[in-house]
């Protein structure tokens, strides 16, 4: 009887046996888990320089608008996106000896905002913006003399 007893215990050690090792099985296929990673993007070390390359002529009442265009210098090793242009009037300089005053009130600055969507390779005077104009507003009940002569200094801002 004391064999059956032993016999027994060692089948059921065996079965207990297997029984571990197929559940650690189990547990191995099906665990879960997590983790984090990074990555970086790069960024352009320099900014892109904006060049007007349209020459306008002197503005004056009842003058017509002219198109300001230009392009770009990419000092980056590689391509640059730009998405647009936007132009403004950063300040207007009066001539020396003006009477009155001049302002960028006296000035129409039409779609400011060019789109270029477009990606500026590196190098000097590449890629083109174009599309918005700028004329003299004329004001018939002001006297505008003091912006005879006067220069329009415009910024430009790239995104």
């Amino acid at each position: 009887m004391f064999k059956s007893t032993k016999r027994r215990a060692l089948v059921l050690l065996s079965v207990v046996a297997t029984l571990v090792v197929a559940g650690a099985a189990i547990a191995y296929w099906t665990a879960g888990g997590s983790g984090t990673g990074s990555a970086t993007t790069a960024n352009p070390t320099d900014t892109l320089v904006v060049h007007q390359l349209s020459s306008l002529t002197a503005m004056y009442p009842g003058d017509s608008a002219q198109t300001i265009s230009g392009n770009f210098d990419n000092p980056n090793a590689n391509p640059v996106h730009v998405s647009k242009v936007t132009a403004s009037i950063a300040s207007v300089t009066q001539a020396v000896g003006a009477v009155g005053s001049c302002d960028a009130t006296d000035y129409t600055l039409a779609t400011p905002a060019m789109t270029v969507n477009a990606e500026v390779p590196n190098g000097n005077g590449v890629g083109a913006f174009s599309g918005a104009t700028i004329q003299f507003k004329d004001k018939p009940a002001v006297n505008q003399d003091g912006c005879k002569g006067a220069t329009v200094n415009l910024q430009y801002d790239v995104s």
